[in-house]
C-alpha cells in the first residue's frame, strides 16, 4: 500500500488549467479537464469538460460531457450531455445527445441533437 501524501485515490484524476494561464494550441486529454484559464485552440478529451466561469476559449471542444461556464467562440461537439450554465456566453455550434440551459445562459448559433 502507498501511503505517500503525494498519492491521488484512484478514480479522482483529472487535468486543470488554472486562472492565469495562457495556453495557445491544441489540448489532448484522456481525463476529466476543468479550464478557469485562457485557450486559444482545440480541445479534445475523452471524460468531462468543466469551462470554469473566468475562462476564456476560441476554438473547437470535443468530449464526453461539458458544463459550459465562461466565454466560449467556437463548436462543440459532445458525445452525452452539454450544459449551459447561467454564466456562459457561448457562440458557435453545438452538437449534442442531451442539451441542459439554465435561465440567463446566452447562446448564439445553431444546435443538433443527436
Amino acid at each position: 500500500m502507498n501511503n505517500s501524501k503525494n498519492s491521488v485515490p484512484a478514480g479522482t484524476t483529472h487535468n486543470a488549467i488554472t486562472s492565469g494561464t495562457f495556453i495557445k494550441g491544441d489540448i489532448k486529454a484522456e481525463e476529466d479537464l476543468r479550464i478557469d484559464g485562457k485557450i486559444e485552440g482545440n480541445i479534445d478529451c475523452t471524460g468531462r469538460v468543466i469551462v470554469g466561469p473566468q475562462a476564456e476559449i476560441v476554438g473547437n471542444i470535443i468530449c464526453n460531457n461539458a458544463d459550459l461556464m465562461g466565454k466560449i467562440k467556437g463548436n462543440i461537439e459532445v458525445h452525452e450531455t452539454v450544459s449551459l450554465k447561467s454564466q456562459v456566453v457561448f457562440t458557435g455550434e453545438i452538437l449534442a445527445k442531451y442539451v441542459d440551459v439554465e435561465a440567463g445562459a446566452v447562446f448564439n448559433g445553431m444546435c443538433t441533437m443527436k
